[in-house]
């Protein structure tokens, strides 16, 4: 089921597992768990679909953690989003706990119906599990022919220092556009910090590693090393970002560290879900909030010259002299596509620590192994 082979990324070697018997693993961990198969299996799709695209933060390396929230009550399964307000054009809605992948993909469904009903819609989720990649929504929405965007937040898991700080204060707060132009959409789709909290857990596993400066700890160095989040760790312990006291930095300084605010303020504030500090009265855990906003070219009379505008203009970007010859300018959502092609085709890599977390997981719900 599974090859050794050497991370030249990394600093350890890795399992190749291919994607159908990773995601039927996953799979069978959540339904034991207590999932039904449905959600399980949209559960697994989704997190190796993560992995598919190289984002693995939001992959597989989420499973223990995840079946650990599960048995907390952190998350709950077999949740549906609640709708809190409906204005026809906006509406709030309650994720109750409720796992990401399906209480995201409900909101996801209601702004897209109503997107292409009435030209836009505003869909403010909050109180839902980890949602996972948050570009898997924005493709949702262009296969409906649909532009979308996507601010994102963590409720009470500050992670992030502001700029000109070295004390927690942000999520890692995700943003997401997508742009359905014909034969090449662009997906942008990434975390304010500098790297996602996800990256910092495949680092500490031996997986790809982080940038020197990716870290900030409590004596305003800059570091690479996941210890500054995470504390003490052995090599398959879950990990932890209360064990720790550094922080992640955010992406472009300034810039990086408003986007991380406008994030917190419209996900959380805005959704009612509340932004990163210290959680409010008995709930624990984490739980996103999501602002989408939704819109149909269709409607507003202009998708041919959108079309043809964009698509034009995209061109002209991507036919730049590239520095490197032979490395062209790539468009968003680019790199993502070609890495899934080649895991598809090759299977995906786990770092050896990550795939003995999950098997632990599966032996621990007495799944064969």
């Amino acid at each position: 089921m599974a090859a050794n082979e050497a991370d030249r990324r990394g600093t350890a070697p890795v399992h190749l597992v291919a994607a159908g018997a990773l995601e039927t693993t996953v799979r069978d961990i959540f339904v034991a768990a207590g999932c039904e198969a449905e959600e399980g299996g949209r559960i697994a799709r989704e997190l190796v679909g993560a992995n598919l695209t190289g984002h693995d933060s939001h992959g597989v390396v989420r499973v223990p953690l995840y079946v650990d929230w599960m048995r907390a009550g952190y998350v709950r399964p077999g949740q549906s989003a609640q709708v809190v307000t409906d204005g026809g054009g906006f509406a709030v809605l309650d994720g109750q706990l409720g796992f990401g992948q399906t209480v995201a993909a409900q909101a996801v469904a209601l702004g897209i119906e109503r997107a292409q009903e009435q030209g836009t819609c505003i869909v403010a989720l909050r109180n839902a599990g980890h949602i996972g990649r948050v570009g898997a929504y924005a493709e949702t929405a262009l296969a409906a022919g649909l532009i979308s965007i996507h601010f994102v937040n963590v409720a009470g898991s500050p992670l992030v220092a502001p700029f000109g700080a070295v004390e927690r204060r942000f999520s890692t707060a995700p943003f997401a556009i997508g742009l359905p132009l014909p034969e090449r959409p662009v997906v942008l789709d990434f975390a304010t910090s500098l790297v996602a909290e996800g990256k910092v857990q495949v680092a500490s596993y031996g997986g790809k590693l982080l940038p020197p400066d990716a870290l900030i700890d409590q004596d305003a160095r800059l570091s690479g090393d996941p210890h500054v989040l995470y504390g003490e760790y052995g090599s398959t312990d879950l990990r932890s970002s209360a064990g720790g006291t550094g922080a992640i930095r955010a992406f472009g300084e300034h810039k990086g560290s408003g986007l991380a605010l406008m994030c917190e303020l419209l996900a959380g504030a805005l959704t009612g879900g509340g932004c990163a500090g210290p959680l409010d009265g008995d709930r624990r855990g984490i739980a996103n909030g999501m602002l989408s906003v939704y819109l149909s070219p269709a409607h507003f009379g202009t998708q041919a010259e959108f079309e043809r505008i964009g698509r034009d203009y995209l061109d002209w970007v991507l036919s730049a002299r590239p520095v490197e010859d032979g490395q062209p300018v790539l468009a968003p959502g680019d790199p993502e596509a070609r890495t899934r092609e080649v895991r598809l085709a090759g299977g995906v890599p786990l770092p050896v620590d990550t795939w003995v977390q999950i098997l632990r997981t599966a032996a621990d719900l007495g799944l064969p192994t």
